[in-house]
């Protein structure tokens, strides 16, 4: 934790340079909007190779919320398929329509697809910047993980405010550095700040229709928000990490692979229904996706690029 504190204060000092940001989470005005669409390639870089997915966690969180977000990164993982212990419908078969996106680019030769794993957990309890954070104070905790072949993620809990959080995003992906860029995402828990907008459709939306909502999978209306805002954040990296892949749209508000399909969860979505999802029978709860150590989450439709067309996998 010492290192960790003094990295931040070093950085502090410094200049944040040559940062991109996109707020590729849910927006405050979308619940659906499906629509078919051609997204265009910026011929840039797509993140390819062997990955480390680091966690930073800013705040309060419990072991057991660690937990639900930690099993879904470790849910992405490509492993033999002797050692996939995921039931179908899979978090893994939910991923692999990224791998479309590599097969239409023509800058990534060898490694030409992205293999994603756990990597390392970092803990800020003690709120070193406090509990009020500008964008540019996300990109310096950012900073705090690897620069090189990893996704710095972070993670700030239920009582931190950030900057734009609530008012028209969930959370944001970028990068920075200049010579040897690395991505990054944020996502904000939303539990008690807006969760009509960052957790729907675990609880009842902000505006539109008010239908009762539904049940959380792991029984945690803020982590289960979380997971499906990193689930999409996750995607736009892999396919725009640079602000230069793959997007409809300005490039200062794109269209990326989840934001292009918002509040679309199963078939047959539509404003304030999420589609037709699995039900599990034990406690009633809402999902699309099976992960490890039993995991179930509820997990954003895709762009498929091969169809133009939102994808989900039940």
């Amino acid at each position: 934790m010492a290192s960790f504190v003094s990295t931040l204060l070093f950085q502090l000092l410094l200049m944040v340079s040559l940062l991109h940001f996109s707020n590729a989470g849910r927006r405050l005005t979308e619940l659906v909007e499906d629509q078919s669409m051609t997204f265009q390639y910026h011929k840039g870089t797509l993140l390819s190779g062997k990955i480390s997915v680091n966690l930073i966690w800013y705040g309060n969180f419990k072991p057991t919320q660690r937990a639900i977000i930690s099993d879904f990164v470790s849910s992405l993982s490509s492993s033999p398929p002797s050692l996939n212990t995921q039931p179908q419908p899979s978090v893994l078969t939910w991923w692999k329509t990224t791998d479309k996106y590599y097969s239409l680019s023509s800058n990534n030769k060898k490694p030409s697809s992205l293999s994603l794993q756990m990597g390392k957990q970092i803990l800020d309890e003690i709120y070193t910047l406090g509990k009020s954070l500008t964008r540019n104070q996300i990109a310096q905790l950012a900073a705090g993980g690897d620069h090189e072949n990893a996704i710095n993620v972070v993670l700030t809990a239920a009582d931190v405010t950030v900057e734009s959080f609530c008012m028209n995003s969930c959370g944001t992906h970028g990068s920075q550095g200049k010579k040897s860029k690395f991505a990054y995402i944020w996502v904000g828990n939303s539990e008690t700040q807006c969760p009509g907008q960052c957790a729907w459709p675990f609880h009842q939306p902000i505006y539109g229709p008010q239908n009762p909502p539904l049940i959380a999978p792991n029984n945690d209306v803020g982590m289960d928000g979380m997971v499906i805002n990193l689930a999409g954040l996750l995607a736009a990296t892999a396919t725009n990490p640079f602000g230069n892949g793959f997007y409809q749209g300005p490039a200062v508000a794109p269209l990326e692979a989840a934001s292009a399909c918002p509040g679309i969860y199963g078939k047959g979505a539509y404003p304030g229904y999420a589609g037709e999802l699995l039900v599990d029978s034990a406690t009633g709860a809402s999902y699309n996706a099976n992960g490890e150590n039993g995991r179930k989450y509820l997990l954003p439709s895709l762009f498929d690029p091969s169809t133009s067309s939102c994808s989900t996998v039940v």
